[in-house]
């Protein structure tokens, strides 16, 4: 059992670890968490005491097996609520992931499995972001983004690379959503802006900027 703050600080450092696994600065924990660095200094002890992270200094941190688990398991608990709460709630893409923090934390791994069960084994949430598995895999990601999609081709709105709230209102403005068929009918040679087809319906112009943050499949 570990508190809400142990399970944040681990999950936090998980997503700030270096793939190369260079250590993670006390600094970058406290800008991603908002909170002062003597604060990460005392948390980074407890939970080097509890064997969930490894501290060097000048080299930053790293989590152990135990600690990336516990992370791991979070994100995973994160991500099925999204589900969810998005398909079973309608709570909007730009909704889920506030509550989402606070139910991240409940215990009990029977409850989440089950819920797991219940959505039909979900890969992704309603981000686009991939679900860990109860083992602590992750599936390889399917999506492109839609910069990259060639003129003409067909896809489907699957998720977004840009989570922030201002980012989905602006899709949902512009009556981008989940599953929409997408076809880009012209790049613009100055830009590289895109007019949209959606659903074979309704044209759209956006901006490369937002390109780059939609996934699709």
């Amino acid at each position: 059992m570990y508190s809400f703050t142990e399970e944040n600080y681990l999950k936090a450092i998980y997503k700030l670890s270096d793939v190369d696994g260079n250590g993670v600065s006390t600094n970058s924990i406290a800008e991603n968490l908002e909170t002062k660095a003597a604060s990460v200094t005392d948390m980074i002890k407890k939970l080097s005491n509890k064997k969930l992270l490894k501290y060097e200094k000048y080299k930053g941190v790293n989590l152990t097996p135990k600690g990336k688990d516990v992370a791991i398991q979070t994100i995973r608990k994160h991500r099925i609520w999204e589900v969810f709460l998005h398909e079973k709630l309608k709570f909007g893409w730009e909704e889920v992931h506030d509550v989402a923090e606070q139910l991240e934390h409940i215990q009990s791994e029977l409850l989440i499995n089950k819920l797991d069960e219940f959505l039909g084994f979900p890969t992704h949430d309603p981000h686009g972001d991939p679900i860990p598995g109860k083992n602590g895999e992750f599936q390889g990601n399917p999506f492109a983004s839609l910069d990259t999609v060639e003129i003409h081709k067909k896809v489907v709105l699957s998720g977004v690379i840009n989570h922030s709230v201002s980012f989905l209102q602006h899709l949902k403005k512009i009556d981008l959503t989940l599953g929409q068929q997408l076809t880009i009918i012209e790049r613009n040679d100055y830009d590289q802006s895109l007019k949209l087809m959606l659903n074979d319906q309704v044209e759209i112009f956006i901006s490369n900027e937002v390109a780059k943050n939609i996934l699709v499949k």
